[in-house]
C-alpha cells in the first residue's frame, strides 16, 4: 500500500452494516441516507435530469410490486434460475482464470449486487473458499466512489479486484469505470484493472460475460426488494462528506417482503446441475461497443435528441418502465419469452409496443421527452 492510499485509508470510517444480505454475502460501502433524502416521483425526476440535474442527486419512489408482477417475477425466476446459474458459473469459472483465487468481487450497486453474491457463493459451493465481495457505487459520467476502493485497496491490495453488473447496454457505464479507474490509478500512482464481468452482453462491450443472448435475468424486473432492500445510490455534497461512501437508502421497513435471499437461494440451488461447456469458456472479443452503433440508429429513425433517452437491452428497459417517464418500447420479437414482464409494464403504463428488429437487444426502451410538457 502506498503511502497516499495509506493516508486516506486512514480518514474513512468502516462501513455501517446495510441492507438484507448477511454480510458474508455482501459488504456495502454505502452512508445511510435514511432521514436525509425523500423520494421523489417519476414525472419530477425526469424533468429534473432533461434539465441537467444529475440522475444520483434524486431518488425515485421505491413501488411495492403488485401481485400479478410478483407472479411473472416467480414465474420467470422458476423458469429460468437453472440458465442463469450455468452463466454464472461460467463468468465466475473466467474471473477465477483471470484473476486467481484470491480475487476481491467488487460489484456495481445495484443491479450487480445479486450477481456479485451469485459469483461469491458459486466459488465457494464449488471450491470450498471464502472471496470477500464488496458493492459500491459506480455514476455514469461521475465515475466511481473513490473512498469505496480506497478501503478495499486498503484491506486487500489492487492486485486482483474485479467488478461485476448485471449486463451492459449501450456500454456507459463501462466507460464511465474505465476512466474512473483511469484516473485512480494517474492520481494513486497504482494500475487498477477496469474489467467488468457480466452475464448478459448483448452490447458486445466486455470480454468477461456470460452470454451475448439479452435475456431476462429475474433481479432485473424489481428494485430494492430483490437487491438487499437499498435504493440506487445517490451523491451530492450535502448528503455525503469528503471522507465518506456514496450514499443508499436501506428500506428495512420492507423485510415482509423482501425477496433478496430468496432469489440467492434459488439459482444456488441449481449450481449442482451445472456441467460446464468447454466452449462457452472460450471468449471472443468485445464487439467495439456495437450498442452504440444500434443506438445511433435507433436516435436518428425516432428523432431522438439525447441519447440517454434510450435505453437498449432487458434490463435497462425494465428500469425504464419502472422508474422514468417511458415514450416508447422497441421489441425484436413479441413473442420472445423474456419479454413476459416487459409488455405487462408497457400495458399497465399505457406504453406503445412497437417492433424494431435492427438490433441485437430483446428490446429497447425510449425515454419521453419532457421539453413540451
Amino acid at each position: 500500500m502506498n503511502a497516499l492510499i495509506r493516508e486516506q485509508y486512514k480518514k474513512i470510517e468502516a462501513p455501517v452494516p446495510m441492507g438484507s444480505y448477511a454480510p458474508s454475502d455482501c459488504i456495502f460501502l454505502l452512508k445511510s441516507l435514511n432521514g436525509i433524502v425523500e423520494e421523489q416521483d417519476n414525472l419530477t425526476r425526469e424533468r429534473a435530469m432533461q434539465n441537467g440535474t444529475h440522475y444520483c442527486e434524486m431518488l425515485p419512489i421505491e413501488y411495492v410490486p403488485r401481485p400479478s408482477y410478483m407472479e411473472v417475477y416467480e414465474k420467470t425466476l422458476k423458469e429460468s434460475a437453472g440458465k442463469l446459474a450455468y452463466y454464472v458459473a461460467v463468468i465466475s469459472e473466467l474471473i477465477l482464470k483471470e484473476r486467481g483465487k484470491d480475487v476481491i468481487l467488487v460489484s456495481l450497486a445495484r443491479g450487480g449486487t445479486p450477481i456479485g453474491v451469485l459469483i461469491k457463493r458459486y466459488i465457494e459451493e464449488k471450491y470450498k473458499i471464502q472471496v470477500p465481495h464488496y458493492s459500491i457505487s459506480v455514476l455514469r459520467d461521475l465515475g466511481i466512489d473513490e473512498n469505496a476502493l480506497v478501503y478495499i485497496i486498503g484491506k486487500h491490495g489492487h492486485n486482483n479486484v474485479q467488478f461485476i453488473d448485471g449486463w451492459t447496454g449501450k456500454g456507459a457505464i463501462l466507460k464511465t469505470l474505465e476512466e474512473a479507474c483511469n484516473k485512480f490509478s494517474i492520481k494513486y500512482d497504482m494500475d487498477i484493472n477496469p474489467s467488468l464481468a457480466v452475464v448478459c452482453d448483448p452490447g458486445g462491450c466486455v470480454e468477461l460475460y456470460g452470454t451475448r443472448e439479452d435475456f431476462l435475468i429475474p433481479s432485473a424486473c424489481l428494485n430494492a426488494t430483490v437487491a438487499g432492500l437499498l435504493s440506487r445510490t445517490c451523491l451530492r455534497s450535502d448528503w455525503v462528506l469528503s471522507n465518506e461512501f456514496h450514499g443508499a437508502k436501506y428500506y428495512k421497513e420492507w423485510e415482509s417482503i423482501d425477496v433478496s435471499n430468496a432469489f440467492i437461494n434459488t439459482v444456488v440451488e441449481h449450481y449442482k446441475y451445472v456441467q460446464i461447456k468447454e466452449k462457452d469458456l472460450i471468449r471472443d472479443t468485445p464487439g467495439m461497443y456495437k450498442g452504440f452503433e444500434v443506438v445511433e440508429d435507433i436516435r436518428r429513425t425516432f428523432k431522438i435528441d439525447n441519447v440517454h433517452r434510450i435505453k437498449p437491452g432487458v434490463g435497462e428497459t425494465t428500469r425504464v418502465l419502472l422508474r422514468r417517464m417511458p415514450w416508447k418500447v422497441l421489441v425484436k420479437d413479441r413473442k420472445n419469452p423474456n419479454l413476459k414482464h416487459i409488455l405487462m409494464l408497457a400495458k399497465s403504463r399505457g406504453v406503445e409496443v412497437e417492433i424494431f428488429d435492427k438490433m441485437p437487444y430483446a428490446c429497447c426502451g425510449l425515454i419521453r421527452a419532457m421539453d413540451n410538457d
